[in-house]
């Protein structure tokens, strides 16, 4: 059977961990909301230290919590308003648009491109568009893109 580990006094506990809570809830939520995560996961920390039954995982357990109050702090900050859609001003069609930077492109991988980027179809659509496979199609709008990313370069 297992022993049960001691549970050391929280200011102890606090001194362990506190280090490594902040540096999760800073990278979970930048340095500006880390501070109150922080105080707000040793918070609930402190009012469920006297329920446990042992320390043998309060490392887990306290991380845990901080990620859960992450979680709840970037909940928070979530707008709650549904986003109203502006009707579109574009005038010319995505493949107008995306002309000067496709131009030089063999048709398959031009026409890959335009759909994927210019329309935002799925991979499935634009092998259905082109009478080829998902995969070809994902070949040749890669190929495109590469083919784009350096003539840009250079």
């Amino acid at each position: 059977m297992m022993e049960a580990v001691a549970i050391p006094p929280f200011e102890r506990f606090y001194e362990q961990h506190r280090s490594e809570v902040l540096r999760l809830l800073r990278k979970r939520l930048g340095a500006e909301r880390a501070e109150d995560a922080f105080q707000e996961t040793f918070l609930r920390a402190l009012r469920a230290y006297g329920r446990l039954e042992h320390g043998a995982h309060l490392r887990a357990w306290v991380l845990t919590i901080a990620q859960n109050v992450a979680l709840d702090t970037l909940r928070r900050a979530r707008p709650t308003e549904e986003l109203v859609e502006t009707p579109s001003t574009d005038a010319r069609p995505a493949y107008a648009e995306l002309a000067d930077l496709t131009h030089g492109l063999g048709p398959k991988e031009r026409a890959a491109v335009v759909l994927r980027y210019g329309y935002d179809l799925s991979y499935e659509q634009i092998a259905a568009a082109l009478s080829s496979s998902p995969d070809a199609a994902r070949q040749a709008a890669s190929t495109g893109i590469r083919r784009i990313r350096r003539r840009i370069a250079s």
